[in-house]
């Protein structure tokens, strides 16, 4: 218990037995601490050091405890002004702390608007860390790639815990594909049980999230968020992606029954994967596209791509994607005027070799990349 002023626990014994019994050599306190002569004579080098224990005057060669009300309140009063002058220090230390954190932020906010743009990895994570912690009412996560590497897992996780200790509001939606990853499906049922509201769905659009409604961080590109980020803080940009997130919300499925309904089949028999991929190639994604979308393998989305023209007996993915919408596997909205039309239209090219129907536009830009 005498640690805090500086005497150790073989120091504290070796001194109370010298003072208990008024003991006059080495020997003697070996015998009454009953410990190695090392360890005493160790100690006793503390004792003589910090004033407990000193030689006597009278009787060469043997030692006089010094009375605990002179030596020991010596030492509190030794601590007591090393400790008042730590704590004026750390005063000190507050005051500049306080200073270049307001520096700081009036540095950052001068070049802050409605976009903030965030380069690197390292810049994005900073960020996420203090709009996290400053979060006060909800969190809306959108989490494409499928599998989510340990880093960013682990990165989270305390972030996480904070959110639920402050009661915020917690919501993200992964891709169905996480449930071939068992780390990632792991780490999303610890967030459950956490307590926070966890979906997937078939497909994203991109990286999102949102800071109570108010900030946003979404991928410079989709493809690759560790490249930079913008933070946008504009009401009506916000509105949009909330109203974004919405509508993947409701299409998404809850995690303890999204195994089930991601292997299930609507009236034509698709999957809600086939039905993502039927929707990207009609968007003129590729099969790396498609499979970044998905959260899969090329080879992955290659297999899901051939058994759809099989299932459709298409030769080409433009004739798949025809007789996909023609069969209403699409659900494409035909207004009355135009639908006859429509179908005679589609007869007539699902009719047509490959080779002759005419080049289309290629894929929108960026959708590939």
């Amino acid at each position: 218990m005498l640690e805090p002023i500086g005497l150790s626990e073989d120091a504290t014994e070796v001194y109370r037995a010298s003072l208990l019994n008024s003991c006059g050599s080495i020997e003697e306190l070996t015998r009454l601490v009953g410990r190695p002569i090392e360890t005493v004579r160790s100690a006793l080098d503390d004792c003589v050091r910090l004033g407990l224990i000193r030689p006597s005057w009278e009787v060469p060669g043997q030692l006089r405890a010094t009375s605990p009300d002179v030596a020991l309140q010596a030492l509190l009063a030794r601590q007591e002004s090393t400790l008042l002058a730590r704590q004026r220090q750390m005063a000190e230390a507050r005051v500049e702390v306080a200073r270049l954190m307001e520096e700081f932020s009036l540095s950052r906010n001068r070049g802050r608007g409605e976009v903030e743009r965030l380069e690197g990895i390292d810049q994005i994570r900073d960020r996420i860390e203090e709009l996290t912690l400053n979060c006060e009412r909800s969190l809306i996560t959108l989490a494409p790639g499928g599998h989510q590497n340990s880093d960013n897992r682990k990165a989270s996780r305390p972030l996480s815990q904070s959110l639920r200790e402050r009661g915020v509001a917690v919501r993200t939606i992964y891709l169905d594909s996480i449930y071939n990853d068992p780390a990632t499906l792991e780490h999303a049922r610890w967030l459950v049980e956490l307590g926070d509201d966890v979906r997937t769905v078939a497909s994203l659009p991109s990286r999102m999230i949102v800071f109570d409604g108010e900030a946003a961080i979404l991928p410079m590109d989709p493809d690759d968020s560790g490249t930079g980020a913008h933070l946008f803080r504009g009401h009506g940009l916000l509105a949009c992606l909330l109203e974004l997130f919405h509508l993947m919300w409701e299409r998404a499925a809850p995690l303890t029954t999204a195994r089930r309904q991601r292997t299930s089949t609507d009236s034509q028999g698709l999957t809600s994967q086939e039905k993502a991929v039927l929707r990207l190639l009609g968007e003129g994604f590729t099969d790396e596209g498609v499979a970044r979308k998905l959260g899969v393998s090329v080879r992955t989305g290659r297999r899901i791509t051939a058994d759809l023209m099989g299932r459709l007996g298409a030769k080409s993915r433009f004739q798949a994607g025809l007789r996909a919408a023609h069969l209403g596997w699409l659900d494409d909205i035909r207004s009355p005027d135009n639908e006859n039309d429509s179908d005679h239209a589609l007869e007539s090219l699902l009719d047509q070799d490959p080779k002759t129907i005419p080049a289309v536009p290629g894929p929108r830009a960026g959708a590939n990349s």
